[in-house]
This record gives C-alpha cells, structure tokens and sequence, in this order.
C-alpha cells in the first residue's frame, strides 16, 4: 500500500472535532496522541478555521487501548443506531411526502 494512499480512502480518515464527538476522546487525548506520534495526522483549512485529519483505523486504536474493545464496539453500535435511526426518519418524511401526492392526485382523478 502506497502512503498516501490510506489518506485518500473514503471513510478512512476523520476531523479532530468528529474523532472527540463519535469516539468520546477530549482534545488533550487527541493532541497528546499526535505529539507522541500514536496518531497521524494532516493539518487542514476550511475557511481559514484550522482542523486536523486523522486516520480512522489510528483513532480506533487508540480509543480500544484507552477504553477497551467493548467500549469500541459499543460505541461503534451506537454510531450504527444513530445512523439507522436517521435513515429511518429520512424514509418515514419521504413516504408522507409521497402519500400526500397520492392523495392529491388520486383527487385530481376523481374530479374528472
């Protein structure tokens, strides 16, 4: 595997900010990770607000040496539920959406 090649992935690598939201680490843990070179990373700029990437695979390491593998996986499932859940919110407005152009249209059919 060529270097760079991980950094480019998709769904390999994460913000600093995403790591401490969906991993639960603070930013100490993250920036004392990076000094001791536990964590990669690559300093990046949207809008001239400064972020750091990370490798996923690097930060979920380091979250199952800190917490353990079950505090991973859980926090994995959680992140898997959330997901689940807004998919299923997505699919129930989409379906209401639909049956209100049904409703209408079948209207639009009876008045001819």
């Amino acid at each position: 595997m060529y270097y760079d090649e991980e950094w480019t992935e998709q769904g390999a690598t994460l913000s600093d900010k995403a790591a401490m939201q969906k991993y639960g680490l603070s930013r100490a843990e993250i920036h004392a990770a990076m000094r001791s070179g536990k964590l990669q990373f690559r300093e990046q700029s949207m809008h001239g607000n400064p972020w750091f990437r990370l490798l996923r695979r690097e930060v979920e390491a380091l979250v199952a040496e800190k917490r353990g593998d079950a505090a991973l996986q859980a926090q994995k499932l959680t992140g898997e539920i959330a997901e689940i859940d807004r998919q299923l919110r997505s699919l129930k407005r989409q379906a209401a959406k639909l049956e209100r152009r049904r409703a209408e249209l079948t209207g639009m059919l009876k008045t001819r």
